[in-house]
């Protein structure tokens, strides 16, 4: 495509995280050929750990022409096994054989490193109209006058400022743009802390083949998730079945003792095992497989609704404006959704003045839909590391038979809350019509 202001726009994106290089791509795609992102990392090393693509992220892919780079890692999840974490009972069972069938495209499961080099060499191949600064950080911007202010890494000083006609801040949680938007209007860009921390392991293939019940669950079509009291596990196959991808999430005690600025931690094995040592010998001769030192613990943390994304020619996009909790599977998606929509919005432009009306547009197309997921995804996870451990499960012969009535509740709504769980990253990435609509699919 070609957008009219393309060769004439100068777009900065602040941040090569899964939102700003989906935003750089897509605006590649419409046409624009000046499009400068800064990261202050020398490269792109993502964090090892699986992702959930959902039919909504996998259309965005293709449309992006990136899916096809990336597709023989993913994974086709077929089933969903929901169980009891003390006993590896089963509680349902969630068929997603119709999900293709219903919207267009299957659930996957891929490595999350898999999904950042397909962003990635779709902005190569879109040179020179997109460059990438590594070791560079945006640390301020002027609204005003449409510039950021970065700081080269080793650079003396304050760093040096850099005109735009667009700023894009993909920042992220700590977002340098959005505490700048808010102290203009002196607000505060203060983050939440949920009291919730997740530990992020992969075991490989030839880890598990020794042990014939942990070698079948990488060799499945199935996610796994273990639910106890307040806390649970969720576990698939990833990199066409050769790597076993494990996500928890539990009330956060290593953090809450030892707070680091960086809210990651190289977490204690012992630790880790002593969180889970409730659980199943299944799941816990899992977890004693972790090698030592590969225990990665994430603190979740969240900032207030935003009243707007946008001040003058600057936008906010990703989870520098609506961090999502993990428990719906969809954080990367609604950003790499931010991107698709700038670029379709801006690409229509045809007068200069028009950018701060453009940008608006983009915020109203997005803003209800992400701020309603970051809600269901807060609902997830109060559901899950507040409930107690579902105990038993119901008789096929008579359906929650023989339990007390507190007990039945207490199942159902266990089952509930998990079938919401799995099939809500569906759901809510297709719903609300209008998305593929906006992006002319």
């Amino acid at each position: 495509m070609s957008a009219p202001l393309g060769s004439s726009l100068r777009i900065v994106i602040a941040g090569a995280g899964m939102g700003g290089l989906a935003t750089a791509l897509a605006l590649a795609k419409e046409g624009f050929q000046h499009i400068h992102v800064y990261e202050t990392a020398s490269n792109l090393g993502f964090v090892g750990a699986g992702i959930q693509v959902a039919p909504n992220l996998s259309r965005v892919l293709e449309r992006l022409d990136v899916w096809d780079l990336m597709k023989d890692d993913a994974v086709e999840m077929k089933e969903a096994s929901i169980r009891v974490s003390a006993t590896d009972e089963e509680l349902a069972n969630v068929k997603l054989t119709h999900v293709a069938e219903r919207y267009g495209k299957p659930h996957c499961v891929a490595h999350r490193s898999a999904l950042a080099n397909a962003l990635y060499e779709g902005c190569k191949a879109a040179a020179p109209h997109v460059t990438i600064h590594f070791r560079h950080t945006v640390v301020g911007v002027d609204f005003d006058n449409t510039r950021v202010q970065v700081k080269e890494r080793d650079e003396e000083g304050e760093g040096h400022w850099v005109d735009a006609d667009i700023i894009l801040g993909a920042d992220g949680v700590k977002s340098i743009i959005r505490t700048s938007m808010l102290a203009k209007h002196g607000e505060a860009g203060d983050v939440k802390d949920t009291g919730q921390a997740a530990y992020r392991i992969m075991l490989r293939r030839d880890q598990l083949a020794h042990d014939p019940e942990l070698l079948a669950f990488v060799e499945s079509n199935t996610t796994f998730r273990w639910i106890g009291a307040k806390r649970h596990i969720i576990a698939y196959p990833i990199s066409a079945n050769t790597i076993f991808n494990i996500s928890t999430a539990q009330p956060d005690v290593n953090f809450a003792a030892e707070p680091t600025a960086t809210w990651t931690t190289r977490a204690d094995k012992n630790a880790m095992l002593a969180v889970y040592a409730d659980f199943c010998p299944l799941v816990t001769r899992m977890l004693e497989l972790v090698p030592e030192g590969e225990v990665c613990e994430w603190k979740l943390r969240v900032h207030h609704p935003l009243r707007t994304w946008v001040e003058g020619n600057v936008a906010l996009l990703g989870d520098a404006c609506h961090p999502t909790l993990p428990h719906l599977n969809q954080g990367a998606a609604q950003a790499i959704e931010d991107g698709a929509v700038l670029g379709v919005v801006l690409g229509k432009l045809t007068d200069k003045q028009d950018i701060n009306a453009a940008l608006l547009v983009y915020e109203r197309l997005r803003k209800s839909r992400t701020e309603h997921l970051v809600d269901q995804a807060a609902e997830s996870g109060r559901a899950r590391c507040t409930s107690p451990t579902p105990t038993r499960r119901p008789r096929a012969t008579r359906p929650f038979g023989g339990s007390s009535t507190a007990a039945r509740i207490r199942i159902r709504r266990s089952i509930a809350r998990c079938r919401i769980s799995f099939m809500g990253m569906i759901v809510w990435g297709m719903r609300r019509g209008g998305l593929m609509g906006i992006l002319g699919r």
